[in-house]
């Protein structure tokens, strides 16, 4: 997991790739997107970036009301689903 997070490719790729296998088993849009915004409050609260990319992700994270970090967890899946 750690070498997932050092590269943003990697990152978008692997995240890519737990969509596609969340959908496969019948998983919807919304609980997808839900996943994804809890997820994303994880990794604010508990990973610090370990590059560039993420450090950008965690500033717009932090500045954004829940709405708008909602509006961040579905662009990530929709990012993730290109990279899968």
């Amino acid at each position: 997991m750690a070498t997932v997070l050092t590269k943003f490719d990697h990152w978008k790729h692997f995240l890519g790739e737990r969509v596609q296998a969340a959908k496969n088993t019948g998983m919807g849009e919304e609980t997808i997107n839900k996943l994804a915004f809890e997820i994303g409050q994880f990794l604010d609260e508990k990973v610090d970036p370990k590059n560039d990319e993420e450090r950008v992700l965690k500033e717009l994270w932090d500045v954004g009301d829940e709405q708008e970090r909602k509006t961040i967890a579905r662009l990530m899946v929709k990012l993730a689903e290109t990279n899968a």
